[in-house]
C-alpha cells in the first residue's frame, strides 16, 4: 500500500524553537512569569462562565438538531481563517451538551476552563479526580474539527484504549473520528488509527512511529525533497509510513512526560553481532562480583557512578586478556568493568527491573510500570542478564534516536494536563514555551497533611508503618500505602501477613489488575499497597460510610527525588471535596538521603533522632528538603545536557535528518 503523498506532506513538523541562553533567557523567564501570573486563570474562568450561560440554548434541542449544529461548527473550524471567540464559546457550549447526552457527564465550569486552556496552548494543572479525561476530550473535539492531526498522549496502553473507548460516543456525535495506537498493533492498524481526526496513544509509541517513518524516508527528510522525489520517481515513494504529520498534542501527566522522561532518548535499534560477546559480558560480571567496594573501587551514589582504583585496574588486565578484537582497547575494557559495577551497585532486582519468563523487564522508576520493549544501552542490559544468570542477548546498535524534549517541540500546537506542574513551571516555559495555569478544584480540597515521621533506620520505619496501618484499619478507614520498589511492597506485604491484616498488592508485575485494585482502594477497611502511584489514571472513590470515618488515608513510605511525584501520591486522597489525609514515613537509610546527603551528616542526624533531641523531626524535615533540592538540581543538569546535545545536532549537523546520530 503506497503512502498518500498529499497526506504524508500535509503537516510536516516545524523546526524546534531555539532555546534561549544568557541574558535572553533571563528576560524570557520574566515573560514566562508574566504569562503565568497575569490573570490567565481569571480570563479562563470568565470564558467558562460564559460558555455555561450559553449552554441552555442547546439543552432544548433534539439530538438531530444538536448534531446538525455541531456539524456546522465543525465546518467553521475547518476554514483556514481564525475562529472568533464568540464562535468558540458557542461550539464549546454545544459540545458540553453533547457530552451530557452521549457519555452521561456534564462538564463542570472548571473542566471548561481546562478545555479552553488546552485549546489556547497552556499546561493546565488540575488536581487528581477533577476529570482530566473529559477535559482532554472536549479540547480534542475542537482540534479534531480542523482535520489536522491531533494526538492525545497518555501514560500507558490501558489508558489510551480506555479513554478512546470512553470518549468515542462524544466524538462520533460531534462528527469527529477517533483512533487508538497500542504497542501491540501492526503497521496497517497504526496507519488507520493515525488517519483519524483524533488519535490516542502513548508517548513512546508516537515517538517510535515518528522515528520509523523518518528511517523509511531516509535522506528525503524535508518536504521539498519529498515532493521532488514523488514527482520524478513516483514508483519509488517509500511505503509503510504510518503517521500523517505532527500538529496538535494534548499530553496527559505532562510533567512526567516532558520533564521526568526527558533525560532518556527514545532509540530505534537493530540487533548487533551475537555469539562471542556473551562470554565477554559473563567474564566482566564475574570480575565485578569479586571486587571489594572501598578497596577496588569507589561508589558515588549521587551520580550512580563508580571509580576504579589501582587494585581493580591491575586485576582487570589479568582477568580480561585474550578478548575479541573489539574489547582489546584498555579504555573499552575499563568501560566494560565500570558498567558491570554499575549493574552490581545501582540496578537491583524488583526495583529497577524484574525477571519475567527468563527475560529482564525494566521497571519505570517514576510510575512503577513495566516496560517490556525497553533495553538499557552500552552493554548494561547484557551485564544485568549475566548477573541474573540468564541467556545474554545480542547487544543493539542505534539506527535512530530522538529525545522527548526535542520531539514535543516539533508540534505546532502543544498543550498538556497534570496534577503537579507548579514546581516545574519555569522549565516548562523555557524549553517548551508552555505556560502553566492552575485550574481551581470544583470543590474545596480538605485534605489533612499529618506531620512527617523520620526514623534513624529502615527497620524502625517499617515497624512504625505497620503499626500505623493496623491502627487505622481498626477504625475502618481505607489506607493506601505508596512504596518505591517491588521489593519494598513485597516486604511490607509479608509484614502485614504476619499480623493477619488483609491487603491488596499492586506493583509492576501485576499491572493488568491495577484498575480494579485502585478503584476498590476507597472501600471500608481496605489496605492497598502500590508501587509508585504516579499516573495510575483511575479515581479512588470512597465506599459507603467511609467519608464519616475520615476518608482515605495515604501513607508515603519514602520521598521521591521530585516533590511533584510525592504530591501525585497525596492527591489520591480527598478528591472532589471528599475528606482524606496523608502522611510520610522516612528513614535516613532511604535512597534519597543516601544519594543526596553527605554520609557524616546522615550519621549525625541519625544519632540526634535516636536521643530525641529537641526539634529532631524539624531538622530531619529540613534535611529532606535539602536532599530533594540537590536531586532536582542534578536532574535539571541532566536535562540541560540533553538539550545542549539537541542544540549541537541542530547547529553542527543541520545537513542531516534531525533524528540521526
Amino acid at each position: 500500500m503506497n503512502v498518500s503523498i498529499s497526506q504524508t506532506f500535509a503537516w510536516e513538523p516545524v523546526p524546534p524553537p531555539r532555546v534561549l541562553a544568557g541574558l535572553d533567557a533571563r528576560v524570557d523567564a520574566i515573560v514566562g512569569w508574566c504569562r503565568r501570573h497575569a490573570g490567565p486563570a481569571r480570563r479562563l474562568r470568565a470564558e467558562a462562565e460564559l460558555v455555561d450561560r450559553l449552554a441552555p440554548r442547546f439543552s432544548h434541542c433534539s439530538d438531530s438538531a444538536l448534531r446538525a449544529q455541531l456539524l456546522e461548527f465543525r465546518d467553521a473550524f475547518r476554514r483556514p481563517n481564525r475562529v472568533e471567540p464568540a464562535l468558540l464559546h458557542q461550539a464549546l457550549a454545544a459540545i458540553r451538551e453533547a457530552a451530557a447526552r452521549t457519555i452521561g457527564l456534564q462538564p463542570f465550569p472548571e473542566q471548561l476552563m481546562g478545555a479552553l486552556a488546552l485549546h489556547r496552548g497552556f499546561l493546565a494543572e488540575m488536581a487528581t479526580g477533577e476529570g482530566k479525561t473529559l477535559t482532554a476530550g472536549l479540547a480534542a473535539v475542537l482540534a479534531g474539527w480542523t482535520r489536522r492531526p491531533c494526538h492525545v498522549i497518555t501514560v500507558n496502553d490501558y489508558l489510551a484504549e480506555r479513554d478512546a473507548a470512553w470518549m468515542r460516543p462524544l466524538f462520533e456525535f460531534c462528527g469527529v473520528t477517533v483512533g487508538c495506537v497500542l504497542s501491540t498493533m501492526a503497521a496497517t492498524d497504526r496507519r488507520q488509527a493515525y488517519a483519524r481526526d483524533v488519535t490516542y496513544t502513548t508517548s513512546k509509541e508516537v515517538v517510535a512511529d515518528f522515528l520509523r517513518d523518518r528511517l523509511l524516508w531516509g535522506r528525503l527528510h524535508t518536504p521539498a525533497r519529498r515532493w521532488l522525489h514523488a514527482l520524478l520517481l513516483p514508483s519509488q515513494v517509500p511505503t509503510g509510513c504510518v503517521q500523517r504529520g505532527l500538529h496538535t498534542a494534548i499530553v496527559d501527566e505532562a510533567d512526567s512526560v516532558l520533564i521526568d522522561e526527558a533525560v532518556t532518548p527514545l532509540i530505534i535499534s537493530g540487533t548487533g553481532p551475537p555469539a562471542e560477546d556473551e562470554a565477554v559480558y559473563r567474564r566482566a560480571w564475574q570480575l565485578a562480583a569479586a571486587l571489594l567496594p572501598g578497596h577496588d573501587y569507589l561508589v558515588r551514589p549521587r551520580h550512580r557512578e563508580v571509580e576504579l582504583l589501582p587494585p581493580a585496574l591491575a586485576r582487570l588486565e589479568e582477568a580480561l586478556d585474550n578478548l575479541p578484537p573489539l574489547w582489546r582497547s584498555p579504555a573499552r575494557r575499563r568501560q566494560l568493568l565500570q558498567q558491570a559495577l554499575v549493574a552490581r551497585e545501582f540496578f537491583h532486582r524488583d526495583r529497577q527491573y524484574v525477571v519475567q519468563d527468563g527475560k529482564i523487564v525494566i521497571v519505570d522508576e517514576f510510575t512503577g510500570r513495566l516496560m517490556p520493549l525497553r533495553r538499557w544501552r552500552d552493554g548494561l542490559h547484557q551485564l544485568i542478564e549475566a548477573k541474573e544468570g540468564l541467556p545474554v542477548t545480542p547487544p543493539d546498535h542505534t539506527l535512530a534516536r530522538l529525545s522527548f524534549q526535542r520531539f514535543y517541540r516539533l508540534y505546532r500546537h502543544l498543550s498538556g494536563m497534570t496534577g503537579t506542574a507548579r514546581e516545574a513551571a519555569a522549565e516548562l516555559w523555557h524549553i517548551y514555551r508552555l505556560a502553566v495555569v492552575v485550574i481551581p478544584t470544583h470543590r474545596p480540597c480538605i485534605r489533612q497533611h499529618w506531620p512527617d515521621r523520620v526514623f534513624p533506620d529502615a527497620a524502625s520505619k517499617w515497624a512504625a508503618v505497620v503499626e500505623e496501618i493496623e491502627r487505622l484499619h481498626r477504625t475502618g478507614r481505607p489506607v493506601l500505602v505508596g512504596t518505591r520498589s517491588v521489593a519494598a511492597s513485597e516486604d511490607l506485604a509479608r509484614r502485614l501477613s504476619e499480623r493477619g491484616l488483609p491487603f491488596s498488592l499492586l506493583h509492576a508485575t501485576r499491572h493488568r489488575e491495577e484498575a480494579r485494585i485502585v478503584a476498590e482502594a476507597g472501600h471500608r477497611g481496605k489496605i492497598t499497597i502500590a508501587t509508585n502511584m504516579a499516573g495510575r489514571g483511575t479515581d479512588i472513590k470512597l465506599g459507603p460510610g467511609v467519608a464519616a470515618l475520615g476518608g482515605l488515608h495515604v501513607i508515603a513510605t519514602e520521598r521521591h527525588e521530585s516533590p511533584r511525584i510525592d504530591r501525585q501520591l497525596y492527591g489520591r486522597a480527598a478528591r472532589q471535596g471528599d475528606p482524606g489525609s496523608a502522611q510520610t514515613f522516612l528513614s535516613l537509610e532511604d535512597e534519597l538521603f543516601v544519594r543526596f546527603l553527605p554520609e557524616p551528616l546522615r550519621h549525625a542526624l541519625a544519632r540526634y533522632i535516636r536521643v530525641h533531641g529537641p526539634g529532631a523531626q524539624t531538622v530531619a524535615a529540613a534535611a529532606c528538603v535539602l536532599a530533594q533540592s540537590r536531586a532536582a538540581r542534578l536532574a535539571r543538569r541532566q536535562r540541560q545536557a540533553v538539550l545542549r546535545y539537541d542544540t549541537w545536532l541542530d547547529e553542527s549537523l543541520a545537513f542531516t535528518p534531525p533524528h540521526r546520530t
